[in-house]
């Protein structure tokens, strides 16, 4: 898990297959509960925060699948390598909350191989097979609130 993040999403109008995003992550900011782990992985032999210290990922389509669902195609960074990659996205709900802003609420998933960005780390291990899997599933929980424009007074 990353801990601090940020991002952005553009739509035109109502139509969700116009959005467009940005979401920005600090790798130094990942979190699994075992320090040692976390050290390991903020290291060279996986995301080299030092050298790193984001990864992105921009949307670049995307496309209705269902009543509330989507796949969301963009395009991830990690490391200084980009390479597609392609979200499922479903809205959870929409809802005004008590301060009349609109929220809507997304989970999407997906998978990666690590090593397409440079994540080749690795380790034997006695018994057979190896310490790290190969394949990364991906889990994204996010809340959007619409940005509304405040038309200046005279």
């Amino acid at each position: 898990m990353f801990e601090d993040f940020a991002g952005t999403v553009e739509i035109d109008g109502d139509d969700p297959t116009t959005a467009r995003g940005r979401v920005t992550v600090k790798t130094g900011s990942l979190w699994t509960g075992v320090e040692m782990r976390d050290n390991h992985l903020r290291s060279d032999d996986f995301f080299g925060v030092e050298k790193y210290p984001e990864m992105t990922f921009q949307s670049t389509a995307v496309e209705k699948t269902g009543d509330d669902t989507y796949n969301v195609t963009g395009d991830l960074t990690i490391r200084e390598i980009t390479r597609p990659i392609t979200l499922e996205v479903e809205v959870e709900g929409q809802i005004i909350d008590p301060w009349g802003n609109e929220r809507v609420g997304l989970s999407g998933r997906g998978r990666l191989n690590r090593k397409d960005w440079g994540l080749n780390w690795n380790q034997a291990i006695e018994a057979g097979g190896v310490v790290v899997s190969d394949h990364i599933n991906i889990s994204v929980e996010a809340a959007l609130v619409r940005k509304v424009e405040v038309a200046a007074t005279a």
